[in-house]
């Protein structure tokens, strides 16, 4: 088996890496790391979850500590530009452990926050420099920083970048960087624009393609439950109260709000993460998935990539995408780096043609089934007993049938009361129902990307949120509120049945 340091990464950087308990590359790795050390131009494809942060940081981190040029303020040896913010964070989370054992600073920045700890960090010199274009874009034209002595130029989810609109100021950033510099380009696919980048700024790419986004993991199940219109919350309920850490997808902004109040009303810890929530909130919500206190995040597609958090076993589309490619980047929340996972989708009668489509064009051959609450099916692919928990605004409630109250399914402290359901009954009416009626009531750590250890309990956890430049997202988002926030609406399953499908195309769906 290959190491890193058969590969050639220094030792130094190997010992860094085994600290972090990360021995074996990956194969985006190790069919890259050869090239980009030797300093060739390379082109790598690979899907989220595939190990590219270290496939690009350990060449650039290897590179500038071989060269020892001395920082200058103002003038980063290294650029790493990603399209959000919270991907800027977790590259930069990645790169620390190993830039500090190489003696090397690092700086991330970014949109949304004030500019001013950005300048002084620029000031006193820095050697990696992992940016988002607007921000960086800001910066240089107030005259805070330089890219001509930048040595490795690294764009990372550059397919990402084009599809939120950053290629004209991509082109621009990368105009002012060196010629004769090493350029990385880490993309799922090479469309949108992307290639345009290729022909204009790589010298003879050395091209390798692994885990490329139309193929999905062999560890990944694949699941569509036709559901009647008015089972649709009650079987949704009954999968999230299952253990373990549950994402779930929405076509919108606001069915993802609703959703995720439906969801704790009903006695299912959940927080939402859309781009209607301020930094703070997103930051406050994905840690309190992160750390277990929830065990459900719902969320729109703005969050299918980057989005990073252990042991996801489940995937759920509550909505079905739009695009074929949205499914799988929403799909890769789980079954990351070898791991195993399910994805479900929820497909109504009205439906069917749309997702059939959606998962032949996707190259998934789903297992498909008619379903209800309480139906065994739902305990296959979400394993283990039921558990609710009282939503903070409402007093603790005895166990349905005088069962007494179990402790809550969540790992994280200060919970309220909750309910624990057992395994279905032999006579065939199944505890799992009472998820429906309760609803009705109510109307392995992987690799690269897991390695966050820095700046808070959400260590574990990066989430990729709207375009770093949307300045109207921080005035909006003031109305986010923090994790398993209280939730006093009803019409839990009435609504989420009768809601609308809106495209993921128009204006706020993210």
């Amino acid at each position: 088996m290959t190491t890193f340091t058969e590969l050639g990464v220094p030792a130094a950087l190997a010992e860094a890496l085994a600290t972090l308990g990360i021995t074996t590359p990956f194969p985006i790795q190790a069919a890259t790391l050869p090239d980009s050390l030797a300093g060739k131009d390379v082109l790598g494809r690979g899907r989220t979850g595939s190990g590219k942060t270290y496939a690009f940081a350990l060449p650039v981190l290897a590179r500038l500590a071989a060269s020892r040029k001395p920082r200058r303020p103002g003038r980063p040896r290294a650029l790493i530009l990603a399209p959000t913010r919270e991907l800027a964070t977790q590259i930069d989370a990645a790169l620390a452990p190993l830039a500090a054992a190489a003696g090397l600073r690092t700086l991330v920045v970014f949109g949304g926050v004030g500019a001013t700890p950005q300048i002084k960090g620029l000031a006193a010199g820095v050697d990696v420099l992992v940016a988002c274009p607007g921000r960086l874009d800001d910066h240089l034209r107030n005259g805070h920083a330089s890219l001509d002595a930048v040595e490795i130029t690294v764009l990372d989810e550059a397919d990402h970048m084009s599809d939120l609109g950053f290629l004209p100021v991509v082109r621009r950033l990368m105009e002012q960087t060196p010629r004769d510099g090493q350029r990385m380009l880490f993309s799922a696919t090479l469309d949108n624009g992307v290639d345009v980048l290729v022909k204009r700024f790589m010298r003879k790419p050395v091209t390798h393609a692994v885990d490329a986004v139309d193929e999905t993991p062999v560890e990944m199940r694949h699941h569509v439950l036709h559901v009647r219109g008015d089972d649709r919350f009650g079987v949704l309920v009954d999968l999230l109260a299952a253990p373990g850490r549950t994402v779930v997808f929405t076509r919108t902004k606001r069915r993802a709000k609703v959703l995720t109040k439906q969801l704790v009303a009903a006695g299912v810890p959940a927080v939402e993460l859309h781009g209607n929530l301020a930094q703070n909130a997103r930051n406050r919500n994905l840690a309190a998935f992160s750390d277990g206190s929830v065990s459900a995040l719902v969320a729109t597609d703005i969050a299918a990539r980057g989005i990073h958090v252990d042991d996801v076993a489940l995937v759920i589309h509550a909505d079905p995408p739009v695009e074929h490619k949205a499914y799988l980047h929403r799909s890769g929340r789980t079954a990351r780096a070898g791991a195993h996972g399910t994805v479900v989708t929820l497909m109504t009668d009205d439906q069917q043609a749309e997702v059939r489509d959606l998962t032949r064009k996707a190259g998934v051959r789903p297992t498909t089934s008619r379903t209800r609450p309480g139906d065994p099916l739902l305990a296959q692919l979400a394993p283990g007993e039921r558990r609710f928990v009282a939503p903070p605004s409402v007093p603790a409630q005895p166990a349905p049938s005088g069962r007494p109250a179990g402790r809550s399914r969540g790992r994280g402290a200060g919970r309220s009361a909750s309910t624990a359901v057992s395994a279905p009954r032999a006579n065939g009416s199944s505890p799992r129902a009472n998820a429906s009626s309760r609803a009705n009531q109510a109307k392995t750590p992987t690799q690269a990307e897991s390695v966050a250890k820095r700046g808070g309990p959400a260590q574990h956890a990066t989430m990729a949120g709207q375009g770093e430049g949307t300045r109207s997202g921080r005035s909006r988002g003031r109305r986010g509120a923090g994790p398993a926030q209280a939730a006093t609406s009803s019409g839990g399953a009435a609504a989420f049945s009768s809601a609308s499908r809106v495209s993921g195309r128009r204006h706020g769906a993210r």
